[in-house]
């Protein structure tokens, strides 16, 4: 298992992580930072803060107990709906792609998509807030046209890594896709 570091587009430090387990089968992670104590301190004081004035104005105690009342639900919300300290790829050749989403309240999303409806993995660019980012994305197979793409799955939406880090995890699906392209199927 080798880790290398990365950038995302927002110029935060990212972690890619990768291990193979077999030929035909890899893992690639991208971890993002940690919640930061600092960030976390600054929103909850500035609420706090911000409550003690509209409590010194309006001299009602219930301004204090909805403020932290509402820190701390929207604290749970931020962890569990919306910080994702990992999201990974396991690429396995026969069986198909699977992809999760590790949030920082240990919650995890998972979606497999069978190989069979796998066309290709490609970069992606796209402008966004007037500069050009990258994304990696999975072509999925229209049924009922072979050369059509029916989706596209984008991939890393919450770590936007770097093209650097892109290339990286391309050139590990593409050579799974291509093992698989040249090793016989059993039906």
């Amino acid at each position: 298992m080798e880790e290398r570091r990365y950038r995302s587009a927002s110029g935060a430090p990212i972690a890619l992580r990768c291990r193979q387990h077999s030929a035909s089968c890899r893992e690639l992670a991208v971890r993002c930072p940690r919640l930061q104590l600092r960030s976390l301190s600054a929103v909850t004081s500035a609420v706090w803060l911000a409550a003690y004035g509209l409590f010194v104005l309006s001299e009602n105690s219930m301004v204090l107990s909805a403020a932290i009342f509402i820190t701390l639900i929207g604290l749970i919300i931020y962890l569990h709906f919306v910080k994702i300290d990992q999201e990974s790829l396991l690429v396995i050749g026969s069986l198909g792609i699977q992809v999760t989403s590790s949030y920082a309240s240990g919650k995890e999303s998972t979606t497999f998509i069978e190989m069979s409806q796998v066309k290709d993995v490609v970069i992606n660019e796209a402008i966004y807030m007037q500069k050009v980012i990258y994304y990696l994305c999975i072509l999925l197979q229209d049924p009922g046209d072979p050369q059509a793409v029916s989706e596209v799955v984008p991939l890393f939406q919450s770590s936007m890594p770097r093209l650097d880090c892109l290339i990286e995890v391309y050139k590990s699906c593409q050579e799974i896709l291509e093992h698989r392209k040249t090793v016989p199927q059993s039906s």
